[in-house]
């Protein structure tokens, strides 16, 4: 199930809470909780972290919002996805 479905199973759980049962809370709980530790299971050399937390820091984001930039950008750069084209010729509407 993707962390979407899951989301959507939770918020809909909520929406109807009285008409749930406690079985399929339960399962539908145990299930996000363990998304939820499963969430950050990347880990790097010491060296790698330092240069995330580094990064996160200077970009003001999240240490798992770099690494999605970094291996987005990565992907990118070898064409194992489109890149993304700017439109370099047109209005910006007065700001830059």
């Amino acid at each position: 199930m993707t962390m979407v479905a899951t989301a959507a199973l939770l918020d809909d759980a909520a929406k109807r809470i009285a008409d749930i049962s406690p079985a399929d809370l339960q399962t539908i709980l145990r299930g996000a909780a363990l998304r939820l530790r499963s969430a950050a299971a990347v880990s790097f050399d010491d060296d790698v972290e330092e240069a995330l937390r580094d990064l996160s820091g200077e970009f003001d984001v999240t240490r798992n919002d770099m690494v999605r930039y970094i291996v987005r950008e990565w992907l990118e750069q070898n064409a194992y996805l489109p890149m993304h084209v700017l439109d370099e010729d047109g209005e910006v509407d007065g700001t830059a």
